[in-house]
């Protein structure tokens, strides 16, 4: 019989989501990620399947943030169908539009949001 999960599973999700916006998904490392959430390789392995599979999980979470999304879109996206069906269902059901990605762009790029016109 498995062992349970010593380990909230959502908090993990919940700080990986923070690892992953401050970094972006190929710039976070495993050891960020395992220092971060504080739990071993072997866990996050059996919990999660992969980097990814973590990624996954937090961009499902209810609370993905914008950063989040932005992330998705240009780190893994673009060769990722897969992915690309989650956003697209995400941008649908938060009713996340163009200019709201626009201005996650910028402000991720440190960049103040630029007035119409």
């Amino acid at each position: 019989m498995p062992r349970p999960r010593a380990f909230d599973t959502d908090a993990v999700v919940t700080t990986a989501t923070t690892v992953f916006t401050e970094y972006g998904y190929n710039g976070a490392s495993m050891d960020q990620l395992l220092a971060a959430t504080g739990i071993r390789r072997a866990s996050l392995y059996n919990a999660f399947g992969s980097k990814r599979g973590l990624f996954l999980s937090a961009l499902r979470a209810a609370a993905v943030p914008v950063d989040l999304v932005v992330v998705a879109l240009m780190d893994l996206a673009p060769a990722d169908p897969a992915v690309r069906a989650e956003l697209a269902a995400l941008l649908d059901a938060r009713g996340l539009n163009a200019h709201a990605l626009g201005e996650a762009v910028l402000r991720r790029a440190g960049i103040e949001e630029r007035g119409q016109g």
